[in-house]
Formats: C-alpha cells, structure tokens, sequence
C-alpha cells in the first residue's frame, strides 16, 4: 500500500490484534458469566433442601416439648413459662431453649416458604434477606456444580452472560483502552522523534 508507513502498518496490525482480543474476550466472558449465574439456581436448591432438612428437625425438637406440655395438660406456652420461672436454674434454662426451638422453627419455616414461592427474579434477593448463614457454609462445603437443565437456569445464564458483557463493555474495555493508549502514547511519541 502506497503512501502507507510502517508506522501505520504497525497501527493497523495492533488494531487488528485488540479487536482479536476483544473478540476472543466477549466469548470467554460470555461462558464465564452464563457457567457462574446458571449455579445461582441450582446453589440455591441445594441450600433449599439444607434448609428444609433444619426446618424438619427443628419441628421434630419442637413437636417433642409440645407433647411434654400436652402431657402436662398445658399448652407449649405455659409450658415455657412454667419451665422458665422454675427455681432450679438448669430447668430454667430449658425454658430459653424452647423458646429458641419455637423460634427457630419459625425463622426456617418462614425463610422455606419465602424461598418456595418467590418469582424468578426475585428469588436471589429472597434468598440473601432470608440467608441463613451456617446453612449456607454448609451448602457451599458440599456444593455440586450442575449443568442447568431448567428454564430458571437457563434464563439465569442468560442474563449472566448480559451482565458480565455489560460490565465488560460499559467498564472494564473502556480502562483497559486507556491503560493500552497511556501505555502506546510514549512508543508513538518516541517513534515519531
């Protein structure tokens, strides 16, 4: 090409390379966002079943102090407070414990059904505002990655691979340009002296 220098060639040449990295960025981004948010769905079953397995021995804990006040012929209620009120200090203490247990068993059974009946898209900010944090160590200690079979997963890849291009394309690709522009500035200005 006439009237071309090799500077320019070599501008041109490293264009031609960014938009190869560029190209070859999208797509490994767009897995990686598509694999990462398609486990959201399946992490938050497999909490789900943890949390469900705590709810039913928390209800078993429970269903055992209401037969003893039922025994007694008191609901669970009086059953608490007389246990609590005792003067026996160790007895009294099994008064807190199952007001804890009742407690408890509200707490997850509340979390269970927010979690059961949530929308698809608002299911992740269910989960995070009713996140139980020592059943959720203990899912992500355990956890299975699976490949989405569900139109949850795959809509949960879907919007992935959306926000991970956003971000790439809205921030991370404007600050690399100006970090390969700040970083080609001095070799321009050098070649041209």
């Amino acid at each position: 090409m006439r009237g071309e220098s090799a500077h320019d060639r070599g501008m041109k040449s490293g264009r031609g390379f960014l938009s190869i990295f560029d190209s070859l960025t999208d797509r490994i981004l767009c897995v990686v966002g598509a694999a990462l948010f398609s486990q959201g769905p399946e992490f938050m079953q497999q909490y789900l079943q943890r949390l469900g397995g705590h709810l039913d021995e928390a209800r078993r804990q429970l269903a055992t102090f209401q037969k003893t006040a039922d025994q007694a012929g008191l609901t669970l209620d009086q059953f608490i407070s007389q246990t609590a009120a005792n003067a026996d200090s160790a007895v009294a203490n099994l008064g807190g414990v199952m007001t804890d247990s009742d407690e408890r068993v509200t707490a997850l059974q509340t979390a269970h059904d927010a979690l059961l009946q949530a929308a698809l898209w608002e299911r992740p900010f269910v989960f995070l505002r009713h996140l139980d944090t020592g059943i959720a160590r203990a899912t992500a200690g355990v956890y299975q990655p699976a490949v989405p079979t569900t139109a949850e997963g795959l809509i949960y890849a879907f919007a992935g691979m959306l926000f991970i291009l956003a971000l790439y394309h809205l921030g991370l690709k404007r600050l690399f340009g100006l970090v390969f522009a700040r970083s080609r500035a001095p070799a321009t200005a050098r070649a041209g002296a």
